[in-house]
C-alpha cells in the first residue's frame, strides 16, 4: 500500500521489533507501563507457537507505524472451523487516517482466512463514531452483543 514514496510492509512481529512495538503500544494505553523486556519476549515466542496467530506490524521504512495482534482459536463447532480474534489495533497518532489501520486489519483477515477461520471478531470500548465508522469501513460489522469480565478496569477513552 503506497503512502507517499514509502510503502506499509506488513509482517508478523519479530523479537528485534518489540523495542518499537512497545513505543507503539503508548499510542494505545499512554498510562499504562511497558511490558517487560524479558516477559516481552517470552509472550512474543508463545504467541507464535499458536498456528497463524501473529502480532502483526506495518512499517514505513525502518518505522513500525501500525500494528494489531491476531490469534486464530481451535474450534469443536462449525465442523472443527477455527475463528479469529483480533486485538490491540494501535496506529502511531502520527500516521493516523492515510489507510495504515485498514491496511494492518485487512492482513489480518487475510491471516484468519488463510488459516481457515470462519469468522474473525474484535472488540472496543470506544463509543467515538469515528472509532466505529474506522471498524466499518474497515470490513467488521457491529452484529453481536459483547461481553467481558474483567480483572483488570478498562482503560479510559
Amino acid at each position: 500500500m503506497p503512502t507517499g514514496m514509502t510503502e506499509l510492509v506488513i509482517r508478523p512481529a519479530k523479537q528485534a521489533d518489540l523495542a518499537a512495538l512497545q513505543g507503539l503500544y503508548r499510542h494505545l494505553i499512554p498510562e499504562e507501563a511497558p511490558c517487560p523486556d524479558e516477559k516481552a519476549a517470552d509472550i512474543l515466542d508463545r504467541l507464535q507457537a499458536f498456528e497463524g496467530s501473529a502480532i502483526l506490524v506495518g512499517l514505513l521504512g525502518a518505522a513500525l507505524v501500525v500494528s494489531c495482534t491476531v490469534v486464530v482459536i481451535p474450534n469443536l463447532t462449525r465442523g472443527g472451523t477455527p475463528y479469529a480474534l483480533i486485538e490491540n489495533v494501535v496506529t502511531d497518532a502520527g500516521h493516523r487516517n492515510k489507510g495504515l489501520g485498514k491496511a494492518i486489519l485487512k492482513a489480518a483477515l487475510d491471516r484468519a482466512w488463510a488459516a481457515g477461520c470462519y469468522k474473525a471478531m474484535l472488540m472496543t470500548g470506544s463509543q467515538k463514531p469515528s472509532t466505529l465508522v474506522f471498524y466499518e469501513a474497515a470490513g467488521f460489522e457491529q452484529s453481536k452483543t459483547g461481553f467481558q469480565a474483567r480483572r483488570l478496569p478498562a482503560r479510559s477513552e
